[in-house]
This record gives structure tokens, C-alpha cells and sequence, in this order.
């Protein structure tokens, strides 16, 4: 789906004043199975975060502070900023069963569930242990995570794209075009049309004039 029509579908939805956000869209199957028509459920308010203060990225090591996987580190895989949520790779699961047919037992799966962004810490990569952590500028003006531990930079972690290539640490091939070919302008636009393009490269005079039609 392409990202105008997904920003668009987005903008349409209308959530009734009982919704209970979930980690689907709202505009799901599976969001209107858990919100149905007529059932009131408790609203949960979130703590509004300005998206500058915003300190964790998908793709960093944080440490799990409360509940049942207290102390784990794990990798988060997923964000929802509008709830203060975060998702970890393997911890925090909850198991569902699914499956169950007329010929078919079913079957238990695994399934992580979020976790607040309060419950968790960033983890300091020079002793792997959690830290807090606040937005700093260096001299050269870039915009970086500092632990408030112990004073080192926390880079921003580098992330795969759905077809396994890392931007960062893409390297031109010999059949890749440089940035300076791209950038090259190689086609002069004219005000001619396809016909007149090729009447010109070919030499050919055309003398004849089309013969006067009139709308009235």
C-alpha cells in the first residue's frame, strides 16, 4: 500500500469516544473485532510526549524494568508514539490459542505485547547497563543521545529495510550510477510535440496548412 493512501485512510477514521487502541489500525478487521458496535470500555488516557523529546528508536537494546520480564534486554521492533508504546523482540509475550477447526486441535502461539515507555531504560553500549538518557547538540551541530550515566553517546541504531540493505552501509557497485550522473541533466524539454520533434531531426518541410474548421 502506498504511503499517501495509507496517511489518507488514516485521516478519514473517526474512533468513537469509548475506543480502545490497540496495536492494529483502526480501520482493521481485527481493531473492529475487539471494539464492537455498542461495547463502552474504560478510556486510558497517555501522557503526551513532544516528538523532539521522543529518546527511543526502533532498533536500539533497552532493558525491561517492571513486571514479569524485569531485568531482560531485548530489541525493540516496534513504536506507537501516539500511545507511548514499545514492542520487544521475544519478551513481554502472551500466548493465544488459535487454529481450533473441525479437524484441527489448534495450536498455542507467542505473541509480544507492548510495554509502556516509563517500564523500560536504554542501554548504555559501554557496559550494557540501562541509563537515562537527554538530547544533546556536539560541536559540529548534530543532534545526539547522551547517557546521563556516564556521559557517552548512545548512536542511533542502524535498521534494515524490509529488502535487507542498510543505507548506512551501502556501498556502490560498478554497475550502480553515481550521484553525479543522477544529478546530470541530460534531456532539454521542448514546447514541440512528438510529430514536430521528429519532422525536425529528420529534415522534413512540411508546407501544408490544415484547412480552416470553425465551431459555429
Amino acid at each position: 500500500m502506498r504511503l499517501t493512501a495509507l496517511l489518507s485512510m488514516a485521516a478519514r477514521v473517526v474512533v468513537p469516544k469509548d475506543y480502545r487502541f490497540g496495536t492494529n489500525r483502526p480501520w482493521t478487521v481485527a481493531a473492529k473485532r475487539l471494539n464492537p458496535p455498542g461495547k463502552k470500555r474504560r478510556k486510558v488516557f497517555v501522557e503526551p510526549i513532544a516528538p523532539e523529546d521522543w529518546s527511543v528508536l526502533r532498533g536500539d537494546m533497552v532493558e525491561i524494568l517492571t513486571g514479569k520480564d524485569k531485568g531482560k534486554q531485548g530489541k525493540v521492533v516496534q513504536v506507537f508514539r501516539h500511545r507511548n508504546w514499545v514492542m520487544l523482540e521475544g519478551l513481554n509475550t502472551h500466548h493465544r490459542f488459535i487454529g481450533k477447526t473441525g479437524d484441527y486441535r489448534g495450536t498455542y502461539i507467542a505473541s509480544e505485547a507492548p510495554l509502556l515507555l516509563r517500564d523500560i531504560a536504554l542501554i548504555d553500549p559501554s557496559d550494557r547497563k540501562p541509563t537515562d538518557v537527554q538530547w544533546k547538540f556536539t560541536e559540529e551541530g548534530d543532534r545526539v543521545r547522551v547517557s546521563l550515566r556516564t556521559g557517552r553517546i548512545i548512536p542511533k541504531p542502524v535498521v534494515e529495510r524490509r529488502d535487507g540493505i542498510v543505507p548506512q552501509q551501502w556501498k556502490d557497485g560498478p554497475k550502480d550510477t553515481s550521484p553525479e550522473d543522477t544529478l546530470e541533466k541530460t534531456y532539454v524539454p521542448s514546447l514541440k510535440t512528438l510529430e514536430e520533434e521528429v519532422m525536425e531531426k529528420l529534415g522534413i518541410q512540411e508546407n501544408r496548412r490544415p484547412r480552416r474548421s470553425y465551431w459555429y
